[in-house]
């Protein structure tokens, strides 16, 4: 019977600290966090990019 006891009172306890956490998240809105990360990869690239050219990526040393 102690341990029924026991085990109610811990499920009781991880009840409550979800319930804490929720409204704790909900409070600082860290949900709207998941919702811009989910369309940062639809962003535009905003810097500029870098020009390739066709030719080697290392420096040509020229031969005479």
């Amino acid at each position: 019977m102690n341990v029924l006891v026991l085990q109610v009172f811990v499920s009781l306890m991880l009840v409550a600290s979800s319930v804490l956490l929720f409204v704790y998240s909900m409070r600082h809105r860290d949900h709207e966090q998941a919702d811009r990360l989910s369309l940062f990869p639809l962003e535009d690239d905003s810097a500029p990019s870098v020009a390739r050219s066709d030719g080697p990526s290392s420096p040509s040393t020229s031969q005479e």
